[in-house]
């Protein structure tokens, strides 16, 4: 005879797991306006910025944004690629070893 499933348990199992990766995005969110230097931005300033950049249908800028977005990345990957081959004597000052980007306000 088969061994019935234990549904409450997985569900519980799902739920634990949504509830994890819900934090790390928020975690990760956090990590990504503080490495671009976004958190110097007021909380009003920085939810006004993300409306308008939401409520863009214009493919171009869209796309413009992603490459900009993208290189901001693939800097950050060779920064880090380049730290890790030496000895920096010390932890980093965040967590994900993330470090905050001067603050620059530039128009999109």
């Amino acid at each position: 005879m088969r061994k019935p499933r234990d549904f409450d348990g997985e569900l519980k199992a799902l739920q634990d797991k949504t509830r994890e990766l819900k934090t790390r995005k928020v975690q990760q969110l956090g990590e990504l306006v503080i490495a671009t230097g976004a958190d110097a931005l007021s909380a009003d300033e920085l939810a006004g910025a993300l409306i308008v950049l939401a409520e863009t249908k214009e493919a171009g800028r869209r796309e413009a944004w992603a490459k900009r977005g993208a290189a901001f990345f693939q800097s950050r990957a060779r920064r880090s690629a380049s730290t890790t081959d030496r000895d920096t004597g010390g932890t980093p000052a965040q967590p994900s070893g993330a470090q905050p980007a001067p603050s620059r306000k530039s128009a999109p």
